[in-house]
């Protein structure tokens, strides 16, 4: 479906909803169904934002052919607790 624009010379312009390349060249107006003619606007398009398109895309890579894994991941690193000199002097567990 598309959206295609009419003008009616009265009340203003006015959107139509229709299956692509059925447009009329002119529509009944829905406040006074007057005759309206259409205009012609730049098409809607649109992309699929990047971090989406991504996750798409590997959700369809992983379906076709799923990740085979040789090695175990190296393990995560612990982050190193800050060097205060007053925790030396605390007990170990």
């Amino acid at each position: 479906m598309a959206t295609y624009q009419y003008r009616c010379a009265d009340c203003g312009p006015f959107d139509v909803i229709r299956p692509i390349g059925r447009a009329l060249t002119e529509e009944p107006c829905g406040s006074c169904a007057g005759p309206s003619r259409r205009v012609f606007t730049a098409p809607l398009l649109a992309r699929t934002p990047t971090p989406l398109a991504r996750a798409l895309h590997a959700q369809e890579a992983g379906a076709q052919e799923p990740r085979v894994v040789t090695d175990v991941p190296p393990a995560r690193r612990r982050p190193t607790p800050p060097s205060d000199p007053r925790q030396a002097g605390l007990p170990k567990p």
